[in-house]
């Protein structure tokens, strides 16, 4: 469903990425894990199209997302990509259930189904009485569910996940990777997870290894 090819990215004379193939498959759940400046950030928002390659390929479900420029490029984004980040970036002057809508509506999707949809997303996700607290009023972890409603509401095909747990207690952290796995169990959903959390990565289906702006080693879960 996604692939890249021989993906490199440098920063002015710095190469970053030095030439970087992953493949993952519709319904899987993949971490890359590596220490801090192994290239994992920066990976993930190349496959995600928030920055673009130095050279290589990417492509989801056959399309070339490397050639989509401007408009195209953010459209296909918001269609295709979902996104949950360690600092949840809710709008705080915004309910729980109109944070969760707002892709929705930048997709030119009727507003009643939009509604629906987050609100059925909300209830899966244990937050239906929440759906009209503000941010401010809701606990680290309800936060960050809403984010991961957020990223679903448009059904992509993939969300990217950029140290989800990072910002989060213990708790908290182990029902979020739970619930990555519900909504895999539940809707076939597919996960590329950015992570250090050393309890998350070895239950996904694949741990990628970065070192140095490559991949290094791939490790498959036993339990899988």
């Amino acid at each position: 469903m996604l692939t890249a090819r021989n993906l490199t990215k440098n920063y002015s004379n710095l190469p970053v990425l030095k030439g970087v193939d992953i493949q993952v498959s519709k319904g899987e759940i993949v971490t890359i894990v590596g220490s801090s400046g192994a290239g994992k950030s920066t990976l993930l928002h190349l496959l995600g199209t928030l920055d673009t390659p130095t050279s290589g390929q990417i492509f989801l479900h056959d399309e070339d997302v490397t050639a989509l420029r401007g408009k195209a490029l953010a459209d296909f984004r918001n269609q295709h990509i979902g996104f949950i980040f360690q600092f949840h970036h809710l709008l705080p002057e915004f309910t729980a259930m109109e944070n969760v809508c707002i892709p929705g509506y930048i997709a030119g999707h009727p507003k009643k189904g939009v509604k629906e949809r987050a609100m059925f997303l909300l209830d899966t996700l244990g937050l239906g009485s929440r759906q009209d607290h503000k941010p401010s009023a809701l606990s680290g972890g309800e936060q960050q569910r809403v984010a991961v409603a957020r990223a679903l509401i448009n059904t992509p095909a993939i969300v990217m996940a950029d140290e989800p747990t990072g910002n989060l207690d213990s708790h908290n952290a182990r029902e979020l990777h739970q619930l990555f796995f519900s909504l895999r169990d539940q809707f076939n959903q597919t996960f590329v997870i950015v992570t250090h959390n050393e309890e998350l990565a070895p239950l996904s289906d694949r741990q990628l290894v970065m070192k140095d702006g490559k991949i290094v080693d791939e490790i498959k879960s036993v339990s899988h």
